[in-house]
């Protein structure tokens, strides 16, 4: 099939290399335009357009893609459908009118849950057990389109957003793949609606989202831990009881099996290194200095010297 890929992060990256190897033909990759990043403020390309390079693929990268003569660029094309994977602009109607087949799109989560900008992250935080991939037919509201394909999987214990963010990646290309079989049966199947009274929503993450509070029982602060790793990382700030401190983000906890004794003050730190959460204790795996690299707790804990009394201690937002 002929298609135009609208992509621009990492997720879509599998799916991208696996379509240049099958065969169908990506005639351009649509992206978000370069953007200045990291430290030294550098103009960098999205790592959808970086990989269509090495691959040999056109790339466009517009301010707005729904721009008249953009929309009439991309539907001089002859592609036969328009596939987009984590592109970052809305598309308007005359867009989503463009190819014949229409436009196709492929969604981190299970839908009708979660639908925006972050279900990765809030499939972690809110304690899924299982989520997925989801190929659906766009329409004018957000991931309200019917489902074409869909793939799940269990969330493995601890495990983080960012490591979740991976391997939903590969298994989105199972699941185009499955959607683009169904394209080339019937060019336009009739797909499964969406069941509405289900639906939920996954606005996009801010750095205050990370932000720990231990007063929270230790399922929700782990949960909240796991899904907020790596970006925008979850932080609070360690504090010795001789005055020492430093900002970091835990990158990875679980809940102990004991409760917290009554009167234990949440964020405190017992014999075992556990820290105190609403309800039982909560054992951290690894964190992550503001000026350092991410280590293992036990790591941390030798370092810093980390002992009973001392605090973690909740950052303003």
């Amino acid at each position: 099939m002929r298609l135009i890929v609208l992509a621009s992060g990492e997720f879509a990256r599998p799916t991208l290399r696996w379509l240049a190897q099958s065969d169908h033909e990506v005639v351009t990759v649509v992206t978000q335009p370069a953007r200045k990043s990291g430290r030294g403020q550098k103009m960098a390309r999205t790592p959808a357009a970086a990989l269509a390079e090495e691959l040999g693929i056109e790339t466009i990268a517009p301010a707005d893609v729904n721009a008249p003569e953009m929309v009439a660029r991309l539907a001089s094309q002859g592609a036969r459908l328009g596939l987009a994977i984590a592109f970052g602009q809305k598309f308007g109607p005359a867009l989503l009118a463009a190819f014949p087949e229409g436009c196709i799109n492929l969604h981190a989560s299970m839908l009708p849950k979660y639908r925006g900008a972050a279900p990765i992250n809030w499939a972690v935080v809110n304690g899924e057990q299982r989520t997925g991939c989801t190929v659906f037919r766009m329409v004018a509201r957000m991931d309200a389109g019917p489902v074409l394909a869909s793939r799940w999987t269990e969330i493995k214990p601890e495990e983080t957003a960012g490591e979740l963010h991976d391997r939903l990646a590969g298994i989105g290309v199972d699941a185009v793949n499955a959607a683009l079989r169904s394209l080339e049966q019937d060019p336009v199947p009739a797909g499964t609606p969406q069941d509405e009274s289900q639906a939920t929503r996954a606005p996009k993450i801010s750095k205050i989202d990370g932000l720990i509070r231990f007063y929270r029982p230790a399922r929700a602060v782990a949960n909240h831990i796991c899904g907020m790793t790596p970006w925008p990382g979850a932080q609070t700030r360690y504090a010795s009881k001789e005055g020492r401190w430093e900002n970091v983000a835990i990158t990875r906890a679980r809940p102990a099996e004991d409760p917290a004794p009554p009167g234990a003050p949440p964020g405190s730190i017992d014999a075992r290194r556990y820290v105190a959460a609403a309800d039982r204790y909560l054992e951290l795996l690894e964190i992550k200095p503001s000026s350092g690299r991410n280590m293992a707790w036990a790591e941390y804990v030798n370092g810093r010297h980390v002992a009973v009394g001392d605090m973690f201690v909740s950052l303003e937002a």
